[in-house]
């Protein structure tokens, strides 16, 4: 898991081969062409690139427009504008009207962590999983993200495709299969359950190491799709133990809390959600923040610990890192 990669450039390919085998596939953009990394997209079909400039409503209106004429619009933009400044669009012209919309949230959750929190994108989850009609998926590592492309073309409604610009290491095997709706047990645990996505799941498999060597055997469950979220999949956990959910996101209202609302209804269970404590993060590189809010293996590790303890009575004392 040492080789690093970049999922915008797995999401540029995977919407050039769609495009490549669909002439309905357009982007649209809020003049971010770069960032987006679609200039590729634009060499090759630069009359189905349709740049609106820094006008993100109108871009959501166009992509809605656009899907009602037949097209199947991949909306592209940084995800604290295209989810926060667009939200009414997003929920009246896509969510109540069922537009066949691909929204591309880019670099979300604490990518842009030295241009402080107007920046930040760590709500989105919350404002968008609670939108009727709305699919979401945050992918963990490149070959889920071509995947999930892949799945939220062929699938016929609105979809929230939230995607990092932060470098992650391939986290799921050879011959992975990404289905819309399912989650993927990456390490079996008999201990606890760490329910992560995104950028924290490469995390949380390391957090899941170091448990390993202090006997504690923790399951990873990569939840990339977190509406609609596996509850087969949720309540199996909660059966086996305690959860720990992670995620590069507010703990309110995001995949801790859509976690949280199938076991209290389905199979109670105690829950430690880590996450941004809902408060405007400060400024600073990606792994500052991540280290400042308790985001890293280590933290994840010692919130385990500390569960695993509460839940059993026994103490983990083994490691002098406390």
């Amino acid at each position: 898991m040492n080789t690093l990669h970049d999922c915008r450039k797995a999401f540029s390919k995977a919407l050039i081969e769609l495009a490549e085998a669909d002439p309905r596939i357009v982007a649209v953009v809020n003049d971010s062409v770069g960032s987006s990394n679609l200039k590729d997209f634009k060499q090759r079909f630069p009359d189905r690139l349709i740049n609106v400039g820094i006008a993100e409503q109108n871009m959501v209106g166009i992509g809605a427009g656009l899907a009602n004429g037949g097209l199947v619009p991949f909306v592209c933009g940084a995800s604290c504008f295209l989810t926060g400044r667009a939200l009414e669009q997003v929920k009246v012209d896509l969510g109540y009207s069922r537009s066949n919309v691909k929204l591309c949230g880019m670099s979300s959750g604490v990518a842009y962590g030295e241009l402080g929190p107007t920046h930040h994108s760590i709500e989105d989850l919350a404002w968008t999983r609670a939108i009727a009609n709305m699919t979401v998926v945050v992918p963990a590592d490149p070959a889920e993200t071509s995947a999930a492309m892949h799945a939220a073309a062929a699938y016929d409604g609105p979809v929230f495709l939230r995607l990092s610009r932060m470098p992650v290491p391939d986290v799921h095997p050879a011959g992975y299969e990404f289905q819309l709706g399912r989650g993927a047990l990456l390490r079996g645990g008999t201990h606890l359950t760490l329910i992560a996505n995104g950028v924290m799941v490469c995390r949380a498999l390391e957090a899941a190491a170091l448990l390993e060597e202090e006997g504690i055997s923790a399951a990873v469950l990569n939840m990339a799709t977190v509406r609609p979220i596996d509850r087969t999949a949720i309540v199996e956990a909660a059966a086996m133990g305690p959860i720990i959910t992670i995620e590069e996101h507010t703990v309110y209202g995001g995949l801790g809390g859509a976690v949280a609302e199938v076991v209290v209804e389905s199979h109670p269970v105690r829950m430690r959600m880590l996450g941004f404590p809902g408060e405007f993060a400060p400024t600073g590189s990606p792994e500052f923040l991540f280290e400042h809010f308790g985001l890293t293996p280590d933290n994840i590790r010692r919130a385990a610990l500390k569960l695993v303890e509460e839940c059993a009575g026994v103490t983990y004392a083994t490691d002098p890192r406390g």
